[in-house]
Parts: structure tokens; sequence; C-alpha cells
């Protein structure tokens, strides 16, 4: 009678060792493929964010004076409206890459922020590059009238 328990417990042991031995398979197998899941994903992600990039973009940098037209809808027309100043700052890059545009209006200084590879930016335009020697122009905010001029390069 001994015997007999001690073999059915054996049996049990065994029987949960390998049970334990195929949970253990299943589980590197689920992480096998969720990490196969997540590089299809990211890879998914990153095609079509290459798919939205823009191709022909101009050179831009901080200083230049750029005409961005911008389309803008009102009620079921869309038309494109040009937005013309200087570029005080470019952040980010790929396709979250933003520049800041600044322009007197009426004797107000305005700024907007352009997404370049935004579909609301229907075009972009370098009207005249800009000789600075700064990454980001923000002190022309406390500049007035011909203070606020970039100097004009040419080798660009």
């Amino acid at each position: 009678m001994a015997k007999e328990k001690q073999e059915k417990a054996l049996e049990t042991v065994i029987e949960a060792d390998g049970s334990v031995d195929v949970a253990v398979d299943q589980k590197e197998k689920n992480l096998v493929s969720e990490t196969t899941k997540t590089l299809s994903i990211s890879n998914l992600i990153e095609e079509f964010e290459n798919e939205q990039l823009k191709k022909e973009l101009p050179d831009i940098y901080v200083g230049d004076t750029v005409k961005v037209g911008v389309k803008i809808t009102e009620g079921n027309k869309e038309r494109v409206q040009p937005y013309e100043g200087v570029v005080i700052a470019k952040r980010h890059g790929g396709l979250n890459q933003t520049i800041t545009v600044r322009r007197i209006f009426q004797g107000i200084g305005v700024e907007r922020v352009f997404m370049l590879h935004s579909p609301q930016v229907a075009s972009l335009k370098v009207e005249r590059r800009g000789k600075v020697r700064r990454a980001k122009l923000f002190y022309l905010r406390d500049r007035v009238g011909k203070a606020t001029r970039v100097k004009q390069r040419f080798d660009r």
C-alpha cells in the first residue's frame, strides 16, 4: 500500500513537471509572438510615416524669409492663403518637423507654427536667405521697426 502511494505521488509529480514544461514552452511562444507583433507594428507605423513625408521641400534655415501657402477651408470651398515671414525657430525632425514663422501684421508681431509635412501646408517657398549666428531668433520679438531686419545671405 505504501509503495502504491509513493508510485502515485511520483506519477503526479512527473505529470506536474511535464505540465510545467508545457506551460513554460507556451509562455516562450507567446513572448516570441508578441515581439514579432510589436516589430511588425513598428514597421507598419514607420512605413506609414514614410508615406506621409513630403518629397519636395526646400532647404529651410533659421533666418530665411519664407512664403507658406496655407490651405483654408471656408464652408465647402478651399483656398490657399500665403503667409510670409522670417523663420525664427526650427524644431523636431522627420514627420514632426516644425518651423515658427514671424511676421508683422498691422504693427503687431504674429507668430505661427507650421508642421512642414502637414496636408494644411500647400506650398513652401524660400524668398530670401538670412545670415544669422543663432539657432533661435527669439530676440527679434523685442525689436521694433528696422531693427527686426536680418542681413541677406548670398552663398546658399
